[in-house]
């Protein structure tokens, strides 16, 4: 049976709908910048470029400002648009992220019932700007004992010193009493593996996992958890 004190969530893509929030905000931006429409398949690309520059720096390869507006000049350049307006386009993205709030199957629900039984803390690699106005607008702000974002941190997960940092404040000396949860195997179960805690990948798509992490448990719902933590 499990026995866990700390649970530490992933914000993007497993407390809340990334997508949605990401598609709402870049349509928004495209009619704002006069960009025209941005079509299924031209968000599809975004994506793919996107998540290849996030990949690149959970390897240390560049840094997060590299990341957040190189990925607008590689989609601009791909689709014609206006490469100098990157950076504007950019800021102002960070802020329209926060402006849809959609929760991945019934977190919220989740995550308040497990208040006050375990001690919750927000680990995320989303930009400070960004994520600070998500927590506020969805009210987990309120829930969460705990919010470490990496930009803060100077460390991006999967490094083990951004979990140094988590566990130093907050005071977790016994690493079997921790989980991670998240939906990222690069992000979240290689950084549990790198700092030696139980991973539980949230995977509602049912992608197939590398062989380069250890999963501990694997849910294709989140309300799994709670079966996990009984």
């Amino acid at each position: 049976m499990a026995d866990y004190r700390y649970l530490l969530w992933d914000i993007d893509g497993t407390i809340l709908d990334f997508e949605k929030a990401e598609k709402a905000a870049i349509e928004g931006l495209f009619k704002k910048y006069g960009f025209g429409k941005c079509t299924d398949e031209m968000l599809g690309r975004y994506s793919v470029i996107n998540r290849g520059y996030w990949e690149a720096l959970e390897r240390n390869e560049i840094s997060k400002p590299e990341v957040l507006v190189g990925r607008f000049r590689d989609f601009f350049s791909e689709m014609g648009l206006p490469v100098e307006k990157a950076e504007a386009f950019n800021k102002d993205y960070q802020l329209a992220l926060g402006d849809t709030i959609a929760f991945c199957d019934n977190a919220y629900e989740i995550l308040k019932r497990a208040k006050g039984k375990y001690i919750l803390a927000a680990v995320t690699n989303g930009t400070k700007t960004a994520q600070v106005k998500k927590l506020s607008k969805s009210g987990l702000d309120e829930i969460f004992d705990y919010v470490f974002i990496s930009e803060e941190i100077g460390v991006e997960k999967p490094n083990a010193g951004f979990f140094d940092k988590v566990f130093d404040d907050m005071k977790i000396v016994d690493k079997s009493k921790a989980l991670i949860i998240g939906d990222s195997l690069t992000s979240d179960i290689k950084g549990g593996n790198n700092a030696e805690i139980d991973t539980c990948w949230y995977n509602p798509k049912g992608k197939k996992a590398d062989g380069n992490v250890s999963i501990k448990y694997e849910i294709a719902k989140l309300d799994e958890i709670e079966k996990i933590l009984a």
